[in-house]
This record gives structure tokens, C-alpha cells and sequence, in this order.
């Protein structure tokens, strides 16, 4: 069947050859140009207004104002000469047209204008002048456009959108023929060269087979310039286009304008196959063409399926045809009815053919090649709210969080006391000497086992720590130790990770203690928990395993009265007041011999100096929560204010005074060195890997240690706290301890929704965890290994699902089923439904954003979406493509950005997850929980065996024998092994092409299976790889030649036979591996043919994966492993450029049957060029890569240089020199800009411009300077303070003849990221000096 496009290009050939003789002719007898609308200048009849956005007007003349005023009344046929105002009466007829229809009441159902015209260069020129000459939508369309492919929504928007459709006749039979268009649809048909209309034209068709049949006929008038004076075929044309002419001959016009349209008598309509639903037709004509379409969209390997036809004379004079079909059609013979004309006779038996297709559901309802049933409603089919991009990376959707049901709570309201279940946590370091407290977990509902009983290790600066949690059973609080029990809460976490005290002058708020008034804001009955601090095991009494440290809570209560009652943050400096101790504190430091006592008095007592190291204490100035280091004996606050290094100070009495306005009443008291508390850190990830470490003078590597900033302060400014450093150390590992396990209750929640119950089975919470977290987690594992794994299963599980299902389908059919269950969107749509996005992790862990119950969080995100609930509506309005949005940042309501993608990974890992933990019955399990509808069924299997074993099959003399010893199994069903080596090329009636849809998913999962078990220690894009490398079929073909399968294919095919021959002489000898790499890509029955005896196997032990993987393994031996592994050449092209800086460009053509591939690679001092052609655009790539690659390495540039980055990308320092452009080559300079001044804008800009033009990307140095005092940066309402400084150094490589580097730095910024604009920008100025670019302004 010719293509739309095919058609429309023999048009144009001949349209062009015509037009080149009217052209001739016009120029012969003197004639003008033709007019505006005939693709000449504007005619005279047309007059431009002044609004370019306005019309051109129409003034036409009175003899094309009565061929105007004839076509309204009838169908017309108008014989004008060229240059006479054809195109001007179409164009107002249509106006009138469009204009009558919008105004009457059967606007929405009959709406539309077509224009057909020949030839695409016809189709352009009316579609322009139409659109000049009036404000209608106006669209062409021809088959370069690709209109051929065009599915029913397509067709529908474009309907929606335009008034007129200007198109080829091949189009609009084609949108006919397939019920995308309808003439009830159309109130106007133009037909452009209407002389055309005779013979098989396209034009003759349409009105044929569609308008004389349609009941609701639309209008035509026809344009021709040639002349119609014979008789016979005025009366042929007429009768076939339903009109009258009407030419410049006549001198009647009025009389002619009664003329009323043919009333043509129709035949009955015989010998036609009418699709009800849609209305799509199929003639005798057209029926052969859409077989050879249906056929042209059979799977195949790279030889074409071949349509036959065979005669048979059943009588004398009679005539019988069949038509057999390739072996993966929907079905294999048809015989049609006897006929006593041979041509009849082939066009009937193909209408029979067509009607069964259809019925089968090969042809859909538009008479299209399908790949599934579109009748048959499955649940694992799209659904029609999906949207496009689901699943996909490129879409990002905001989602929001699950709550964690185990930590909610109601006891917070209960007066009465209640009960809790307790989870001790302990901590043990590698570091004998440093100790911690060991805490309780207090929480109403009761974790699972795995979740209860877990140990987290937690990984600070030089040490280990290791936390074990364990249930420690129930503990009843009565109302007031809860009341305790959260002031501690409260007061060392706001201490510790936020602030006691709120408000300030800027703010303008009043600034008070947070605990000084009611809290309960602060807690949140769906987060609810305490965490406590428990005495050493050494003072718990016998007989009790545990108890509550009581005298540390009781201790912190009383600070809080103390900085309730006893806060100077309201005084004035003018006020003069002087700081006070509690009342009943006796200040005084003799004893009552009056002898010098060893006390320190603070602001709720005294205190002996000696036992103060590592006790707690508070600032009443301040709020903030210190430890104390030592007392500083030889200073006091007469001292000089920080050693005397600032000037507006003289000491810390002056200090204290000119800041708070606070007058010391012991000023000779020492001061105290604090340590100070700090923020939370992540310690689930060890940030003390060797990639951290710096390497000392012997070569040893060290983890750098950052110089300790501790504070000095007056006692008396203080509270002392009687709690001891070691509980301070605990609460500062609590935020990795209690996000750990939030994780884990997250999914051990989801595990309950699954609610797997079978005997025997369990799987812990962690591997759950693991499905559950993506690699931004930035976590030590991720769901990526599991995805992988899922993905095989998933795979396996719905291709065996479907082939003893639909036992009638072909492989395309098969594949195009599982397709619509296994893809992304589907996954995603179900995923979904489930909620399972909630459960989701797509952020790194931020500990200073962590909040513990009671702790007023020091870092909020307020909710910008404007949805009040936490779950947040699947609707397209909270999609984005934006590259921009940052992804898994959640505000304060949990809702987050995560790509579309990363729910359907989740869904294929939980499936992976549960087959890791008990096989493939609970990942069944997993998939009708999703809502994947597949069935296992062993009885199935014994169905499929026993029709197997009753196909009529006679073996030939050991013709399975030798091939049953190479594979190391006796089939107890021949057949299944004879359908699995023959080729739908063969004279058989069956091939192995549903077999190899099977064997496909049988070897991915066996071999992934493998992989997962065997490389435990294998990073996710390791196993991708090396699943990619031993799962393909160039693999599987190599495989066929070592293992001497190939010459056991069945197939009829002399080009099949020699590429088989080609492929076998380039293997060349086995290296130390074994292995033998050919020269050339092996044919893809080869590697069919090992997926499809795979197939076989599953199918003749009954679905035995361990049987069948003990057979194919060493068939498949050796795999691939990480030692041999060898990446395809253009992904070892790119990661190699992406390493050095290196930009390439990519170029594909069509040359023929194949496809011509052109990567550009551009080094310092010279651009590399690789070029391939092959039958794919993979392969052709691969081949130019492969060139590239071998330049390279005659360069020395490989993965192995010993070359530093510095090295490989700045090159020798004598190359480094500035070269000035003349203002002469000023034309060839590259323009860049205009640059954004936005953050990040001149980084944009400079990359876009280098990856554009091939320049190396530029690499940038940092250093950075603290400071104790704030620096100010910037001005105005740009202006900034920082306690650090960042100055980075751009390096550009510019490629030339020369080359040159630019080398600038910027000035300082108060962050790394703005360091790197500012140099940015000052090399580009650089680089426009010296004429390497201009910068657009």
C-alpha cells in the first residue's frame, strides 16, 4: 500500500511538469504574471488595509461575482482560465459558507470546509491565501506531515481548531476510509483541478465510494483551468463530481444559475465492508491495500511477511482465491468466494480477509493494524484520565507525605494518667571513653518486632556509635509526670535545636520566653511522643531494668521557673537594673567563718567550682543552652571583651551593659569556658569516607579537625541545670536516631496495608524501607537494585499471564498487551490509586528541619500550593515540567515534588522486595494489591501441554536428538521444541515467535535473578549495565554460534541464510575468557531462537525457573561479570567526554534503508569527527562512537589516564597565551547573551553558550574565608551579611588554532554559588576584550 506521502510526491512531480507548461503557454502569448492568490503579487482586485493583523479585502469582479452567486446556489464545476479568480470565488464562497454555518443551529455538527488540491506545493499555496484573504482557522495537511500516523484524538483537536482543512485528496480518502473525518461533518468541499476527477483517481474515489453513499452530502464546487468541450467528458465529469459546469463560454449566467444539482441514481451498495460503530469502510478497491498495510505492521526480524495469493480453477470459467498470511498474523488462510472474473475474485477473498481481521480485532474500528484487543476491556489497560508523562521523569508531580500512625497519640488530653509503650535506646561508641545516656521512646500504639527491636548506626566525626533499641514493655504516667515529662521535652529540644526565646526588635515582637505561657500549640496529637532520659544501669535498683532519671527532668522544670520569674530581656539600658539572683538565694562568698569559700554563684544559686565541669547550664539573657568546659580562673568580667579585639567593648562588664543593659552584680567572679550546643547533623550517612579524608606529611590519611568555638560567660548570667553531658550527647544523636525509625514505621505501616498472610513468609521492614527510598534519599541504599529485580518479575509474571490467556494472539499482539499493563503509566495509574506516592522517599534526610514533639521548629517552609490537607489531589495543575522545580524539598504540610517516574520504580521495587523475601507467590501477592491482574494457574500449564502434545508432528530421523543433547533435556512434548526452532519464513503453520515473547521474559528474569544473588555488593547502575550486557539479543545470537545452535533454525530464507554465514566467519578465536566477540551484529533470529528453546524449556518442566535457569546457565556460560564488562560505545563515549569536559554533538540523516550517524567531539586544539551508518540509529551510533573512541586512544585519552583533570583539561602553559581578534574577523565571533543578572543566570548563560559551540565546559576553584564578625556584601536592597566569604576562579578553555584559556577570578560573595557568577561574569568581559565573543546587550 503506498503511503499518503508516496502519493502526493508523484503529484507534485506531475502537478510541477503542468504548471511548467502552463508557465510556457502564458509566457508565449504575452500574458501577465498570475495574480496574488495564484502565487504572484497582490491582483488588482485585492486591496491591503492598513493592520497587518486584518485580512487582505476582496474586490472582485463581476464576472467572478456571478460564478460566486452560481456556486451558492449548486454544485458547480467553474472552467476558468489561470489568473482569472479561480482561488478568489473559493475563497468567497467559503467565507459565505463558514459564515452561514456559524450563524445557523447546525454550527457544531456541520462546520467544516475542505480543500483538496493535488499536489503539497497546491496545498501550501491555497492554504496561505487563505488565510490571508479572511480571519478563519486555517490548517494544510499532507502525508510529510505525517498525517498517516495520526490516531482519532489527533484528528479530533485538529477538527476543534480549524475552520478549513486544506489537504490531498490521498489524505482526506485515507480520513474517510479510517471514520477519522465524516461528510456530515463537512458543509463545503473545494476540489482544485477537479478535471482529475476520473479513473482511480483519488479524487474519483472519494466521491465514489464515500459522497455518492453519504446521506448528508456536503456542497461542492470545483476549480479547472483545462478545458472540458468533449461531450462526453463534460457529461463523465458532472455526473462523477454531482455538479454542473459552468465557463467563461457561457453568456447565460442567470439561466445557468437555475440549474439544479444531478439527481444521480446510486447502486446499491454490494461488495463493501462497513465498520458500524465509526463508519469506516473498506471497497473492493482499497481492500488489498489495507492487508498489505496489516502485514507491513506484523512484528518481524528484519525480513518482510509475505501476503500470497493463490488461484484455483474450481470450474471452467470460475475463479477462487486464498490468501495466506505470514505465520504471526491473526490468522492464516482465508478462502473467498468463487467469481467468473479473476480480479473480482482476488478483491473478494481480500473484503473476507479484511472482515475477519476486523473480527478478530487485528483491524480496529477505523480498519487500522492494532497490536492489542481493543474490545476487550482488561484492567491493566491505560486509563483514559491518564495523563501523558506519567511515569516518566520528565513530569513532576507535587505529592504529599503519610503520616506515621504509630506516633500519634491522645494522651496529651488525658488527666487521668496513661499508659505507654516503652523502646529503650541505648547507645554503645568505639570510643571507650565517651559515653551516653541511654534513652526511652514513649509512644501510645505498639511497633512491630523488626521495628521495635533494630540497631542504627550512627557515624560522628572520628567515632562510631551504634544505637540498639529494644521494647521494654508498658509504663503507666500519672497526669503531672507527664507535665514534666514534657517540659524537659520542650525545653531541651527548643534549647538545643531552636530557640527558648521569641520575638526581637526587627520583627517587631515583643520577645518572651516560648515556655512562659500555654504550649500546648506546640504538640500535635498525630505526632505524639516522648523521649526521656533513663539513670545509669549502675543506680537502677535491683529488680528493675530500667528507670526514668527523674532528678535531671525535675532539675530542668525548675530552670524553667527560673527564667520564668528571673528574666532581664525586658530591661532597659537607661534602667540601670542589675542582675539578680532568685529570691531565697543568698548570695555571698564566705562562709560563715568568713573564710573564702570555693562557690560560684549563678543565677538560682551557688555552686561549688569543682563539680561544675560538663554540668548544664542556661543563659537567662539569651535562652541558649551550654556545657561547661572548665572555669577560667586567671579572667573574670573585668577581662578584656574577646582578648581585646574589639574596639567597642573594653570588657565584658561594658558589654553586658551597653548590649543587654544588664549591670553585674559579681563582675571579680571567673569566667566560665562553655561549649556551645551546635545543630543537628546527619549521622546516618559516614561522611568519614576516605574521599573525605586529607592526606598527612607520611601519606596517612586523616579526617581534618575543625577548630572548636567555645564561649565565656559571667556565672550569674546563668542557670545551672543538673543534667550531665552525656544526656546533652543523646539528645544530639536523637534526630538520625528517631528519623531512622519513623522510616522503618512508615513501612511497617505499608506492609500492613499489603497484608501479605502467607504461611512461612515475612519480610522485614528494612528491605520495605529500601523499595521505598530513591537514590536522592542520599541514603546508604536505595529501591534501585530492587526496582530492577521487580521490573524482571513483573515482567515474567504478566508475559506467562498472557500467553496461555490469549492462546490465539501473535507476538505482537502479546507485546503490545503487556506493554499497556507493564508500563510506567500504568504502574503509575495504579501506584496511585493505592496511594502509594505518600509513601515515597525522595529527599535527604535535613536534621535541622527535624522537630521533635513540644520543639517550635527554627526552619519552617510555609505551604505555598494552597492545599489545606496533607494529601494532595491527582490533578494536572500540581504537574510540572519545569526544570527548575526542586525535588523532594517538602513544606511544612509534607508536600513535596518527586518525578512521575520514581512512584512506578517504587511499585516494580515493592514487587522486587517481596520476591527477594519469599519468591514469586508474594510478589503475586504485591501485584493484585497494586491491581495487576494476573493469574498462575498450573492447570493452565497442563491445557497447554496436552494441546501441544496432540499437533499433528512427525519427526524426521534425529532431527531433535542432537539438539535435546546440546541443551541437556528430553522433552516430554516434541512439538514444543520444533515450534521453538522454526522461523515464520518456513512452509509451517506455526513458528516460534509467541515462544520468543515468552523466552524474553524467562532469560531477563533468570538472568537478573542471578545477578542480584551473586553481586550483593554491585552499585544499582553496575547491575543495569551488566543486566543490559547479558540480556540482549546480540548476546543471545553469540550464544546460538558457540553453543553450535544456528544450524538447527527452521526457515525458508536464502537472505536469512547468508547473513547467518556472514555472522559465523566473524567470530573470531575465544579470548582468555572464553568469550568471542564477533566483528559484525548478529541476525535477530539467532537470538530469538535461544529465547524461544528457553520457552520451550519453562513450558515442557512446567514452569520450573530453577530447572530451567539449571539448563540455560551453561548455555549462556560465560556471562558477563564487572571484570569483563564492556559498556556500548557510545555510553563509554559520553561518560568519557562528560569526565574531561569534552562537548560532542550528535547528527543523524536517512541515507536509504539506512541511517547515517555524525558525532562531533571537540578536543582543545582540534574537533574529532566519527561517522556509522547501519539499519538503526543505535547501531549507527554505536559505529561512530567506536571511531571516536579508537581517535582517542591514539591520543592516549581513555578511562585509564594517568593525567590529572588539571592537566587534561588546562594543557601545557606554553599553549596558554592571549590571543587578540582583529576587528576584520569580527564576523566570525560566537554571540552570547543577553546574560540574566538573576543568581545563577551568567553560570546559564556560559554553559549553554559552550555546550553550543563545542567549547570544553569550564571548571571552577573555591576558596573560603571565615570570619567572627558579620561582612557585609552587596547594596541596597540587595545587601547581605555572612560570617563567611567565598572567591572562585573561573578557567575557560576556548578552542582555536591557538588555544587559549581564560583564567578570572571574581569578586567575594557571601556563597559558593554567587562566587561563581561574579567570575563568570568577569571572564566574559575578559573574553569579549580579547574578541573571543561579543556579549548582546
Amino acid at each position: 500500500m503506498h503511503s499518503a506521502a508516496e502519493t502526493e510526491e508523484k503529484e507534485e512531480q506531475r502537478g510541477e511538469r503542468a504548471n511548467l507548461l502552463k508557465r510556457k503557454i502564458c509566457e508565449i502569448d504575452g500574458d501577465q504574471p498570475p495574480d496574488r492568490l495564484m502565487d504572484g503579487p497582490d491582483p488588482p482586485s485585492a486591496k491591503r488595509v492598513s493592520s497587518s493583523s486584518t485580512p487582505l479585502i476582496i474586490n472582485p469582479s463581476g464576472y467572478e461575482t456571478k460564478v460566486y452567486e452560481v456556486a451558492r446556489e449548486r454544485n458547480t464545476i467553474a472552467v476558468m482560465e489561470t489568473g482569472t479568480g479561480k482561488t478568489v470565488v473559493a475563497i468567497m464562497l467559503i467565507r459565505d459558507m463558514c459564515l452561514t454555518v456559524k450563524s445557523s443551529d447546525d454550527f457544531r455538527s456541520r462546520r467544516l470546509v475542505i480543500f483538496l488540491a493535488p499536489s503539497v506545493s497546491l496545498v501550501k499555496q491555497h492554504c496561505r491565501d487563505i488565510k490571508l484573504y479572511s480571519n478563519l482557522e486555517v490548517e494544510n495537511y499532507y502525508g510529510g506531515r505525517g498525517v498517516d500516523k495520526w490516531t482519532l484524538e489527533h484528528w479530533e483537536k485538529e477538527v476543534n481548531e480549524h475552520d478549513v482543512l486544506v489537504m490531498t485528496p490521498q489524505i482526506f480518502s485515507e480520513a474517510l476510509r479510517n471514520s477519522y473525518l465524516k461528510l456530515h461533518m463537512v458543509c463545503l468541499v473545494v476540489i482544485d483541478e477537479c478535471h482529475l476527477a476520473t479513473g482511480n483517481h483519488p479524487y474519483a474515489k472519494i466521491m465514489k465510494e464515500f459522497y455518492r453513499k453519504s446521506t448528508d452530502k456536503p456542497k461542492i464546487f470545483g476549480l479547472t483551468a483545462s478545458s472540458v468541450d468533449r461531450k462526453g467528458q463534460v457529461s463523465e465529469l458532472e455526473s462523477i463530481l454531482d455538479s454542473k459546469v459552468l465557463s467563461m463560454l457561457d453568456t447565460d449566467l442567470a439561466k445557468d444559475s437555475e440549474y439544479q444539482c444531478l439527481k444521480l441514481t446510486l447502486p446499491p451498495e454490494t461488495n463493501v465492508y462497513r465498520v458500524e460503530a465509526t463508519g469506516a469502510l473498506i471497497t473492493l478497491d482499497s481492500s488489498i491495500d489495507v492487508l498489505r498495510q496489516y502485514c507491513k505492521n506484523l512484528p518481524t526480524d528484519g525480513y518482510k511477511p509475505q501476503l500470497k495469493f493463490e488461484l484455483s480453477f474450481p470450474e471452467e470459467l470460475s475463479y477462487i482465491y486464498t490468501v495466506t498470511f505470514p505465520a504471526s498474523a491473526a490468522v492464516q488462510k482465508i478462502v473467498g468466494p468463487r467469481s467468473t472474473n479473476e480480479q473480482l475474485a482476488m478483491q473478494l477473498a481480500c473484503i473476507e480477509a479484511c472482515k475477519k481481521l476486523h473480527q478478530l480485532g487485528a483491524l480496529d474500528d477505523h480498519l487500522l493494524p492494532c497490536t492489542t484487543l481493543s474490545k476487550d476491556k482488561v484492567s491493566s489497560a491505560k486509563s483514559k484520565s491518564s495523563s501523558a508523562g506519567a511515569g516518566t521523569t520528565k513530569r513532576k508531580e507535587l505529592h504529599g507525605t503519610t503520616c506515621v500512625n504509630a506516633l500519634s497519640g491522645t494522651w496529651g488530653e488525658k488527666l487521668d494518667g496513661a499508659v505507654f509503650q516503652a523502646y529503650r535506646i541505648d547507645f554503645s561508641c568505639d570510643v571507650a571513653r565517651e559515653l551516653y545516656s541511654s534513652f526511652v521512646l514513649l509512644i501510645e500504639s505498639a511497633l512491630d518486632g523488626d521495628v521495635g527491636n533494630v540497631e542504627i548506626n550512627l557515624y560522628l566525626v572520628r567515632k562510631f556509635v551504634k544505637a540498639s533499641v529494644s521494647s521494654c514493655g508498658q509504663r503507666y504516667f500519672t497526669h503531672e509526670e507527664m507535665v514534666k515529662a514534657k517540659c524537659f521535652q520542650e525545653f531541651f529540644f527548643n534549647g538545643l535545636f531552636g530557640k527558648l526565646f521569641v520575638g526581637s526588635k526587627s520583627s517587631e515582637m515583643k520577645r518572651e520566653f516560648l515556655l512562659h505561657n500555654e504550649t500546648k500549640s506546640l504538640w500535635d496529637p498525630s505526632y505524639m511522643f516522648l523521649l526521656l532520659p533513663l539513670e545509669m544501669d549502675h543506680i537502677v535498683p535491683r529488680g528493675e531494668s530500667w528507670r526514668i532519671n527523674w532528678s535531671a527532668i525535675n532539675s530542668c522544670v525548675s530552670a524553667i521557673e527560673v527564667l520564668k520569674k528571673n528574666s532581664p530581656l525586658e530591661l532597659r539600658v537607661n534602667d540601670g537594673n542589675h542582675c539578680k539572683t532568685l529570691p531565697g538565694y543568698e548570695v555571698s562568698s564566705e562562709d560563715e567563718y568568713g573564710r573564702k569559700t570555693n562557690l560560684i554563684h549563678f543565677s538560682n544559686g551557688s555552686f561549688d567550682q569543682d563539680s561544675l565541669k560538663e554540668m548544664t547550664v542556661t543563659a537567662i539573657h539569651t535562652g541558649r543552652v551550654y556545657t561547661v568546659v572548665e572555669v577560667e580562673k586567671d579572667s573574670s568580667a573585668k577581662s578584656l571583651f574577646e582578648g581585646g579585639i574589639s574596639p567597642e567593648y573594653s570588657s565584658y562588664t561594658d558589654y553586658y551593659y551597653k548590649k543587654y543593659g544588664i549591670v553585674l552584680m559579681h563582675p571579680d567572679q571567673p569566667m566560665l569556658r562553655l561549649k556551645q550546643s551546635h545543630n543537628a547533623h546527619n549521622l546516618l550517612v559516614n561522611f568519614n569516607e576516605e574521599g573525605d579524608m586529607k592526606a598527612g606529611p607520611r601519606g596517612d590519611l586523616f579526617k581534618e579537625r575543625k577548630p572548636q568555638i567555645h564561649s565565656h560567660l559571667p556565672p550569674e548570667l546563668l542557670v545551672i541545670i543538673e543534667v550531665p553531658r552525656i544526656v546533652i550527647r543523646s539528645i544530639y544523636l536523637m534526630p538520625s536516631v528517631m528519623h531512622r525509625l519513623e522510616t522503618l514505621m512508615l513501612a511497617s505501616q505499608l506492609r500492613k496495608e499489603i497484608g501479605c498472610h502467607i504461611d512461612n513468609f515475612s519480610i522485614p521492614s528494612s528491605l520495605i524501607l529500601e523499595a521505598l527510598t530513591t537514590l536522592l534519599c542520599c541514603e546508604t541504599f536505595s529501591m534501585e537494585r530492587l526496582e530492577l529485580l521487580g521490573d524482571s518479575v513483573l515482567k515474567y509474571t504478566v508475559s506467562c499471564n498472557l500467553y496461555f490467556k490469549y492462546p490465539d494472539e501473535n507476538e505482537r499482539q502479546l507485546t503490545g498487551r503487556r506493554k499497556s499493563i507493564i508500563s510506567n503509566a500504568n504502574l503509575h495509574r495504579l501506584a496511585t490509586i493505592r496511594k502509594l506516592q505518600g509513601y515515597v522517599r525522595n529527599g535527604a534526610f535535613e536534621p535541622r528541619r527535624w522537630t521533635a514533639p513540644g520543639q517550635r521548629s527554627l526552619f519552617p517552609v510555609p505551604c505555598k500550593c494552597g492545599i489545606l490537607t496533607k494529601e494532595v489531589p491527582l490533578d494536572p495543575k500540581f504537574f510540572s515540567e519545569d526544570l527548575k522545580v526542586k525535588l523532594g524539598k517538602s513544606c511544612d504540610m509534607g508536600h513535596r515534588w518527586m518525578v512521575s517516574k520514581a512512584i512506578s520504580d517504587c511499585a516494580e521495587a515493592l514487587i522486587g522486595a517481596y520476591y527477594v523475601s519469599g519468591g514469586l507467590t508474594p510478589a503475586l501477592h504485591v501485584m493484585k494489591w497494586l491491581g495487576v491482574d494476573v493469574e498462575f494457574d498450573p492447570k493452565i500449564v497442563d491445557e497447554a501441554l496436552n494441546i501441544a502434545s496432540l499437533q499433528s508432528y512427525i519427526p524426521k530421523n534425529d532431527e531433535l536428538t542432537e539438539l535435546q543433547a546440546k541443551i541437556g533435556h528430553e522433552f516430554s512434548v516434541k512439538f514444543l521444541l520444533k515450534e521453538a526452532i522454526t522461523h515464520k519464513t518456513s512452509d509451517e503453520p506455526y513458528s516460534y515467535e509467541r515462544l520468543e515473547f515468552l523466552g524474553d521474559s524467562v532469560l531477563d528474569i533468570l538472568i537478573t535473578r542471578h545477578l542480584y544473588k551473586t553481586y550483593t555488593e554491585t552499585g544499582p547502575g553496575y547491575m543495569t549495565d551488566l543486566r543490559s550486557a547479558n540480556v540482549c539479543n546480540e548476546n543471545f545470537a553469540q550464544v546460538a554460534v558457540r553453543k553450535n545452535l544456528a544450524g538447527h533454525l527452521q526457515h525458508c530464507c536464502s537472505v536469512m541464510e547468508a547473513q547467518i554465514n556472514e555472522y559465523l566467519r566473524s567470530f573470531p578465536e575465544p579470548d582468555e575468557t572464553g568469550r568471542t566477540i564477533p566483528s559484525i551484529q548478529g541476525p535477530k533470529a539467532l537470538g530469538d531462537l535461544v529465547e524461544s528453546i528457553t520457552a520451550a524449556l519453562l513450558i515442557d518442566t512446567r514452569m520450573n525457573l530453577s530447572e530451567v535457569w539449571r539448563l540455560i546457565e551453561s548455555l549462556l556460560s560465560p556471562l558477563v561479570t564487572p571484570e569483563n564488562l564492556e559498556l556500548p560505545p557510545f555510553r563509554e563515549l559520553s561518560e568519557l567526554c562528560d569526565s574531561f569536559g569534552y562537548p560532542i554533538c550528535v547528527k543523524y540523516t536517512n541515507h536509504g534503508e539506512k541511517i547515517h550517524s555524525r558525532i562531533q567531539l571537540q578536543l582543545h586544539d582540534v574537533r574529532l569527527i566519527g561517522e556509522g551508518s547501519e539499519r538503526s540509529t543505535k547501531l549507527s551510533k554505536g559505529k561512530a562512537a567506536s571511531s571516536l573512541l579508537k581517535q582517542l586512544e591514539e591520543r592516549n585519552i581513555s578511562r585509564n589516564m594517568s593525567l590529572t583533570r588539571d592537566e587534561q583539561i588546562g594543557g601545557s602553559d606554553s599553549s596558554r597565551i592571549n590571543r587578540a581578534v582583529s576587528p576584520s574577523d569580527s564576523t566570525g565571533i560566537p554571540v552570547i547573551g543577553p546574560i540574566s543578572t538573576m543568581k545563577g543566570g551568567p553560570r546559564t548563560a556560559l554553559f549553554s553558550f559552550c555546550k553550543k559551540h563545542l567549547w570544553p565546559t569550564p571548571t571552577f576553584e573555591t576558596t573560603e574565608e571565615n570570619s567572627r564578625t558579620a561582612m557585609e556584601f552587596g547594596e541596597g536592597a540587595e545587601k547581605r551579611t555572612s560570617f563567611s566569604s567565598f572567591t572562585s576562579v573561573v578557567t575557560i578553555q576556548v578552542p582555536s588554532k591557538e588555544e587559549a584559556v581564560v583564567k578570572w577570578s571574581g569578586e567575594a560573595r557571601p556563597d559558593k554559588k554567587s562566587s561563581y557568577d561574579s567570575a563568570v561574569v568577569e571572564a566574559l568581559y575578559e573574553l569579549e576584550r580579547r574578541r573571543f565573543l561579543v556579549i548582546l546587550k
